[in-house]
């Protein structure tokens, strides 16, 4: 049974192997947990392990698996919530008076960004606080939240990482003055529909610089859809001339975009989706921070149960240091590496 860190006990057993984010054995299958090991985990920043179902300690464990939440969910929750609730405030005041306050920006989203230590697991986190509120509204508090995680890993001391992440929770805030008829519209989008949704990055840019007077944070808003090779909007510019800032919340805005179901697209697999970043990176995203985001989400589906394109099923054991999509994946009692056995593919994988 899959277990948070947070819900593990003493004299709990390792029913597999437990690996760290770079792919690293840390904890053998059949370990007898003591604090001690239990304290190993935590600074080898893993999250979940299997353990042996046993009558006595099973009832108190909070799992993604059995349908109940993690420890941290009740508490994370309704700061996810609130946030949602007051992005759609955050909205309607930009709407209305042509700017945002920043109390109301710090109130939304500050809660929950100083809460985002408290889970590390990104993948799982988003899944589970998957809500049926509007799309643009929970999309700019994702966005948000990945942008802080991303420049976190890219380095960004811990104010910086902040800013970033407030940056990516208004990058779309431009769209308030866009129809929902519009930003809702199930069918294609017509060239003069089109283009009003392109003007939401100039409109955004205007809402923050009235607010913030700060072209760090309304760079993103007017960059976000930028591109490496010059094919973005709304102006056209090339890598050298987007900003850092907007590179990150680049890469954020694509992600959370496609793990999400809206009216005219369906949600996509998750392993799918990070492909589809990796083939943006060699000309629509900046390279290293794609990279970058990609090496630090990848490590999430360790423990995760993978179909493979020959119908088998396995578990994903090991990350590979340089070739993202093809781990060490154990069928049964045989381990396959897909680095070396390139006719094999993963064709899904099971949160």
């Amino acid at each position: 049974m899959r277990v948070h860190i947070s819900d593990l006990k003493e004299g709990d057993l390792l029913s597999s192997d437990a690996f760290n984010h770079f792919g690293l054995n840390v904890m053998a299958k059949g370990t007898r947990l003591t604090s001690y090991e239990i304290a190993k985990l935590t600074q080898h920043s893993i999250d979940y392990v299997e353990v042996e179902m046993e009558a006595p300690v099973a009832a108190g464990y909070r799992t993604i698996e059995s349908g109940l939440p993690p420890r941290w969910l009740p508490s994370i929750k309704p700061l996810y919530e609130n946030a949602i609730s007051g992005c759609e405030d955050l909205f309607r005041k930009a709407l209305e008076e042509g700017k945002v306050s920043e109390e109301d920006v710090d109130r939304s989203f500050g809660p929950l960004m100083s809460s985002f230590q408290m889970e590390k697991d990104v993948v799982s986190m988003l899944l589970l606080l998957n809500t049926d509120d509007d799309y643009t509204y929970q999309h700019s508090v994702q966005v948000g939240m990945l942008s802080y995680y991303l420049a976190s890993w890219l380095g960004f001391p811990e104010e910086e990482a902040a800013r970033i992440g407030k940056a990516g929770f208004l990058h779309d805030i431009g769209k308030c003055r866009i129809s929902k008829d519009i930003l809702n519209k199930p069918e294609k989008l017509t060239s003069e529909e089109y283009r009003e949704i392109k003007r939401h990055t100039l409109y955004g840019e205007e809402i923050i610089l009235s607010t913030y007077d700060d072209p760090f944070l309304s760079s993103a808003a007017l960059q976000h859809h930028e591109r490496m090779d010059g094919t973005g909007y709304p102006h056209g510019i090339d890598g050298i001339e987007i900003s850092p800032i907007a590179k990150i919340v680049a890469v954020a805005d694509v992600y959370s975009a496609m793990i999400s179901t809206r009216s005219y697209q369906q949600k996509r697999d998750l392993l799918y989706v990070l492909r589809e970043l990796y083939r943006m990176s060699f000309h629509e995203l900046d390279p290293h921070t794609t990279h970058t985001f990609i090496r630090h989400m990848i490590p999430n589906f360790i423990g995760k149960s993978v179909e493979l394109d020959n119908g088998q099923f396995g578990t994903f054991i090991m990350t590979h240091p340089s070739e993202f999509f093809r781990p060490l994946i154990q069928v049964g009692e045989d381990f396959l590496d897909l680095s070396e056995q390139r006719e094999l593919e993963i064709t899904q994988i099971y949160m």
